[in-house]
């Protein structure tokens, strides 16, 4: 245990020849596995030979200075400007050119190597989905409008700072799920009824609740020293939200100590399981 705390710090580059979410995302996951310091460095948009030239002389540099070898994920697709990333002193690991072989082997078909395949045709259904999804979901944040919910295709209900807006833009942003949010609110806890506008859209409906003392600190962020962000309110304010799903048979998870992105796979596996009438089912 005490070797790995004394590992030195490295730096880690994202070298993409686009914006470099996909080597981004691989090397947090990647790279959480270890109890490891890092500084993280982004290079973006490397589409020629200069650009990668220039990413090269970075990253000896950086090589020269510490003498650690950097740790270089990218996800070039072009085969010459690999071989010039790949001059520079460092550990390279390849998104793309690590899948592109196996596959041209057992498909006997080359690749295209074009850059910016995955992220073309802006103009395709299914971009100007996403973009409809987007503006929808902005549109539908914390009950904002009531009005085109049966286009919704999710709509989440749950306590304020519970982490329903996250969740519906990510739903937005990376699936084009056109997602509605609503706040369960004091008011609907003295009715004991869901808001009106939701009644008839429960088979859309998924809720998100959280722990009171993770609530607490959150909303204490948000209106420090406030009876909103008491601990006794919260617990108050949970306990009626998730007897309200529950009376309502509303699917629902606990977001305590998920991140977004599980959050988020959750609901997406639920609801792609579920049909029918909504059933009872016990919080995640």
């Amino acid at each position: 245990m005490s070797n790995q705390q004394e590992i030195p710090a490295r730096t880690v580059y994202i070298v993409s020849d686009g914006t470099g979410i996909t080597a981004e995302a691989l090397a947090r996951s990647v790279l959480s596995q270890f109890n490891l310091s890092y500084a993280r460095i982004h290079i973006p948009f490397v589409d020629n030979i200069e650009k990668a030239r220039s990413a090269k002389r970075q990253i000896q540099e950086e090589y020269n200075r510490t003498g650690l070898l950097p740790i270089v994920f990218s996800t070039l697709v072009i085969p010459e400007l690999v071989s010039v990333l790949r001059e520079a002193r460092a550990l390279h690991l390849d998104v793309i050119q690590t899948f592109v072989e196996p596959l041209r082997m057992e498909l006997g078909i080359a690749p295209k190597q074009e850059i910016g395949l995955s992220h073309q045709n802006m103009e395709s259904t299914e971009y100007k989905n996403r973009i409809e999804a987007i503006n929808f979901t902005l549109a539908h944040d914390d009950g904002q409008s009531n009005k085109e919910l049966e286009e919704a295709d999710i709509i989440l209900v749950g306590v304020s700072r519970s982490g329903k807006t996250p969740t519906s833009l990510y739903l937005a942003m990376q699936y084009g799920l056109k997602v509605a949010n609503y706040p369960l609110i004091p008011e609907d806890f003295e009715r004991g009824r869901l808001p009106s506008a939701l009644e008839r859209h429960k088979n859309k409906l998924f809720g998100l609740t959280i722990q009171p003392e993770r609530l607490s600190e959150v909303r204490h962020e948000r209106r420090p020293n406030s009876r909103y962000a008491s601990l006794e309110n919260c617990r108050y304010e949970v306990s009626e939200a998730e007897g309200m799903m529950n009376l309502e048979k509303i699917r629902y998870l606990s977001s305590t100590s998920k991140s977004i992105e599980e959050i988020a796979t959750a609901i997406l596996s639920d609801m792609r399981a579920f049909s029918g009438p909504a059933q009872e089912k016990p919080p995640v």
